[in-house]
């Protein structure tokens, strides 16, 4: 399995696959040919569907104008058959604009490039293990939890990645909850983040008061990423929120130290890596359950480190995060990371520490383990139609007009 490094990415929003990951094909086709006269991108599918508001085609044009190079990006929305619905087709051209080298590549999530014919781009495997079982079994007969595993594995600096990690996820959450105004695009949806985090009723009790932060943080983080702003991948830019939302929360709440939510991080890490090595976190290839449902498993297993909860336990709360997101559609309204996406995370949050919550008291009951449920949700999402499938074709994308 591959390492934390490429789960959790320091990147621009809006969307790691459409953002992050054009960006990352641009420069490595870039490095593959610059004496070219001018270049051409090709987008296929949710890429060409969404990718205006998802700032892709600013995304690819900047990676050449940054090398002071031409690039015509071409939005194609035709239904030809693709491998990957996050598909893109970059082409080096000679002065007479004849064709000099061309590289498809897909954007299989979270950031994460892959050239057709070629191994993932930049990705490491350091993990011997191929289902969290494995994983599990490991841990279990050497004794130690799950985030000591990662250390074990990932080897030296990965404690300073996590809290590199860490402090971007808390600065994105400052600097949401003091924006103010409406984010881009034509939707004109406000910022709610301050509002959520300051504002209070009268009749508003102390459980009420929580929940509300915690949406806040969620709020904050989504709100960023709607923006264009720096978010961390958790496992992807849509779902960037939960997480963060958590971790911050739980931090404020119980006083944890640095060092214990570094731990939460490792561990939900290890989650994400095993719904990316199995499955897929990208929306346009397994519907919205790929991102905010991993999100989800990844926020629960880490409430459960921050507790030092049991090992089972950990895997029943991340199950139980991720079996009742199954089915969940992706239809972001104009293509933009902003409704139903920012709230989607608040209410994910939520659920996690509900999962976690369930899975303290049920975990002997359980009859379904974590990586059947990440196998159904793939099995799911494969099966989900395409309109669903963050295409902005249908649900509330279809539905929805703008005024």
């Amino acid at each position: 399995m591959q390492s934390l490094k490429e789960l959790y990415k320091i990147g621009r929003g809006p969307s790691s696959s459409h953002t992050m990951g054009p960006e990352r094909a641009a420069k490595d086709f870039l490095n593959r040919c610059r004496d070219a006269a001018s270049y051409r991108a090709t987008l296929y599918g949710s890429l060409a569907l969404t990718g205006k508001g998802h700032l892709t085609d600013r995304a690819v044009i900047d990676v050449f104008e940054g090398a002071r190079k031409e690039v015509e990006v071409i939005f194609d929305p035709s239904d030809k058959p693709l491998a990957h619905p996050n598909t893109m087709e970059l082409t080096a051209l000679d002065g007479n604009g004849d064709p000099i080298l061309s590289v498809t590549y897909q954007s299989v999530g979270g950031g994460s490039v892959r050239a057709v014919g070629e191994p993932m781009i930049e990705a490491r495997e350091v993990y011997p293990f191929g289902t969290f079982s494995e994983i599990m079994a490991y841990c279990k007969q050497k004794d130690i939890p799950l985030d000591r595993a990662v250390y074990e594995f990932e080897g030296e600096g990965i404690g300073d990645y996590l809290q590199t990690i860490w402090h971007s996820m808390k600065s994105t959450i400052y600097r949401g909850l003091t924006a103010e105004g409406t984010l881009p695009g034509t939707l004109k949806v406000a910022r709610k983040a301050k509002i959520l985090f300051e504002t209070r009723t009268d009749d508003e009790g102390p459980e009420e008061f929580e929940k509300r932060h915690l949406c806040a943080f969620a709020f904050a983080t989504s709100e960023e990423n709607a923006g264009g702003g720096t978010v961390v991948t958790a496992p992807t830019c849509g779902a960037s929120g939960v997480l963060p939302a958590v971790l911050f929360y739980m931090s404020r709440k119980e006083g944890f130290s640095e060092k214990k939510i570094l731990e939460a991080l490792a561990v939900a890490g290890l989650v994400g890596v095993t719904v990316k090595q199995n499955a897929s976190v990208s929306g346009a290839e397994a519907g919205c359950q790929a991102e905010i449902g991993t999100a989800t498993s990844m926020a629960a297993a880490a409430v459960c480190r921050l507790f030092n909860a049991p090992i089972d336990q950990t895997e029943y709360a991340a199950e139980i995060a991720l079996e009742h997101q199954l089915g969940l559609t992706c239809d972001p309204i104009c293509g933009y990371v902003q409704i139903p996406c920012i709230e989607r995370n608040a209410v994910a949050a939520m659920r996690a520490l509900e999962s976690a919550e369930l899975s303290r008291v049920l975990t002997g009951t359980r009859k379904i383990s974590f990586d059947l449920i990440v196998k159904t949700m793939y099995e799911t999402g494969k099966d989900i139609n395409a309109r669903y499938r963050e295409t902005s074709e249908g649900g509330l994308a279809a539905y929805y007009k703008v005024s």
